[in-house]
């Protein structure tokens, strides 16, 4: 950002910020806490997913494990941190796929996406996010969703296809 950027709007989520243009006319982004997203693989070579119901689109989704990075969190720590949330379980080992820009006109943050491999339920009581439950999907079931419209996230279906580009799960 430039040092001539300003603040022209702030909520708790993000924040909208003008930056000068050479033609003298602001260009407004939102500024908001990086995201991160884990295609999970369990032992059974299903992959988890939730299911929410989403305000914006009216509608339940099925969407990956993913949230906000916190202030002062790693991306990783908050990957692990979603998917107990969201899953109740938990990675032994999470793999970088890449990082991704989600709306390269507005938005200024980053997507952190990883795979994890294999993911195993936690033993200790822990509490889901309230109105979230998991799906556990073959890679193949998985692909007919989104073939079908299903799984519709867009940002979703770029981290699943990164998984499939390092070979990570198998589109078939």
């Amino acid at each position: 950002m430039s040092s001539e950027t300003r603040e022209v709007f702030e909520t708790p989520w993000f924040k909208v910020v003008a930056e000068p243009q050479a033609s003298g006319d602001p260009y407004y982004m939102l500024q908001l806490q990086d995201y991160v997203a884990v295609v999970a693989m369990t032992d059974s070579r299903t992959v988890l997913f939730v299911k929410q119901f989403r305000p914006v689109v009216r509608r339940e989704t099925i969407e990956l494990p993913s949230g906000h990075v916190e202030v002062n969190e790693t991306p990783e720590n908050a990957a692990r941190r979603e998917l107990l949330e969201e899953t109740g379980f938990s990675a032994t080992r999470l793999d970088l796929l890449g990082t991704l820009v989600p709306d390269v006109g507005r938005l200024t943050n980053r997507l952190w996406c990883y795979f994890a491999d294999p993911v195993k339920p936690v033993d200790e009581p822990h509490e889901r996010e309230e109105g979230v439950s998991v799906l556990a999907l073959t890679e193949d079931e998985a692909f007919k969703h989104v073939a079908d419209g299903t799984i519709d996230h867009a940002l979703n279906l770029a981290v699943l296809m990164l998984a499939v580009t390092r070979g990570k799960i198998s589109l078939r």
